[in-house]
């Protein structure tokens, strides 16, 4: 117990537990090992490692502690643990992509997140799980809330990890809904920064223009450190760096926050609990004298979005797995079905698909500039599906993916059965610090669930 605060050192968050490291309250020794004991009680049932080496997150502890200890500054993430989802590069763990085709690949570097990680002063503590090739087939991993749950399929992982209060921060990505989806299902904040703003060099790919590294966390404040830490920065970045320091594209000066509630696409496959859940939230947002709240219908042109993500999607799978592929035995039904639709997509249709991915993303972006800040609907179409291998239901994620802007489930409703869902809010591309600034407000003000690992019920 951490006696100073009443507070299980892993339940801490990573703004919390790095402050107290600084000031030399707690070492970050003691955050790992508590975090390690969390694992070694939780693993056998939760299933959300690929791969730990214990020993070597206590090796990197006691550097930061060593470092900490001369008057050096190992930086903001000092001592803190850190997941990463088992499709990053990893210089010293393998990178399996959850697949048994690359079992026990090593390929000897880093990605650059994880690089920044490291350069942060961070404890790599090991690869979570990850569905096959991060697209459909889930692997082992079971929901924190309840074990015959979905946690969600590709990061699901790193989600559970982090709900479940085995490290205050973990690594995940995003080609369709694959961290928004978790994060709904494990009760968690899961933020999907606009399509570029995190580099992606030595991580698994499956698209071009999809791809999104995204994370996971218990509170704002950790999304917000995490967000500094691995996205990029500098004048070599000058989209980046220009927008993202646009005081316009911060919080408004002078008046309320615009926020348009959107119940389309596919809110006709929500349960009907759901769709109450977030019409009652924001029918409470709109009694906030700094939020001006209304029904608004996106572009009508991003009911297509669904069969241009998928055009993209399935293409770019039967280019990049092509050597799998020829391995059938080892790949999964359903990669396999989605290549070989891949397949019988012609390149022009491909790159008509791609024109008309361009084209949607700026007419939502339009969208955005004509008098809207923030786009609110559900994450999922309700709790968790039962059954690991059971499918999800449709929902909006891939269409805010496919436009490339950010998204953040905000862990707010719990379903009759007792189970987490969220609300998403989506920004304009490049409007990443106020839709956080926007998440922060609401935290304030004690609507949104944060800091509190997953209930153990079901054990």
């Amino acid at each position: 117990m951490n006696l100073a605060e009443g507070t299980p050192l892993h339940e801490l968050t990573a703004v919390k537990a790095a402050r107290r490291i600084r000031a030399g309250t707690l070492t970050a020794e003691a955050l790992v090992r508590a975090c390690l004991a969390r694992i070694e009680q939780l693993e056998p049932s939760l299933k959300a490692w690929a791969y730990l080496k214990p020993e070597q997150g206590l090796k990197q502890a006691q550097s930061v502690d060593a470092a900490l200890g001369q008057g050096e500054d190992p930086g903001p993430l000092a001592g803190i643990p850190v997941g990463i989802k088992d499709i990053f590069n990893t210089a010293d763990m393998p990178t399996q992509m959850g697949s048994p085709l690359w079992s026990g690949y090593t390929p000897g570097n880093d990605a650059r997140v994880v690089f920044s990680i490291r350069q942060a002063g961070g404890i790599i503590l090991g690869k979570t799980v990850t569905a096959e090739f991060a697209v459909h087939t889930p692997g082992p991993t079971v929901n924190p809330h309840h074990p015959e749950h979905s946690p969600g399929t590709s990061s699901s992982g790193s989600a559970a990890a982090v709900a479940a209060g085995m490290v205050p921060l973990s690594l995940g990505s995003q080609t369709a809904g694959s961290a928004i989806r978790p994060a709904s299902y494990c009760g968690i904040y899961g933020f999907k920064p606009s399509f570029g703003l995190i580099p992606r060099t030595g991580s698994l790919k499956t698209t071009d223009s999809l791809d999104t590294v995204a994370f996971f966390a218990r509170c704002v404040e950790d999304l917000e450190l995490f967000f500094e830490v691995v996205r990029v920065k500098g004048q070599d970045y000058p989209l980046a760096e220009t927008f993202l320091n646009d005081p316009a594209r911060r919080k408004p000066a002078g008046r309320p926050w615009r926020i348009a509630l959107v119940k389309g696409p596919q809110w006709s496959h929500a349960e009907n609990y759901a769709q109450g859940a977030l019409q009652k939230f924001a029918s409470k947002l709109a009694g906030m004298e700094e939020i001006d709240i209304e029904e608004k219908e996106p572009p009508l042109e991003m009911e297509e979005a669904h069969q241009v993500h998928e055009t993209i999607y399935d293409k770019a799978l039967s280019h990049y797995f092509k050597q799998e592929f020829l391995k059938k035995q080892l790949v999964s039904p359903t990669l396999q079905a989605m290549i070989l639709h891949g397949q019988k997509i012609s390149v022009n249709e491909y790159r008509q698909a791609l024109q008309r991915q361009a084209e949607l993303a700026r007419l939502l972006d339009r969208w955005f500039e004509d008098g809207v800040d923030f786009l609110l609907t559900l994450s999922t179409s309700g709790e968790a599906p039962k059954g690991l291998q059971t499918p999800d239901r449709p929902d909006s994620c891939l269409v805010w993916t496919l436009c490339g802007v950010p998204a953040i489930n905000l862990p707010v409703f719990t379903s009759p059965a007792g189970l987490p869902f969220g609300a998403q809010v989506v920004a304009r591309r490049y409007n990443d610090f106020q839709l956080l600034e926007f998440a922060r407000a609401l935290s304030k003000k004690g609507w949104v669930r944060e800091e509190e690992p997953a209930e153990e019920t079901w054990r």
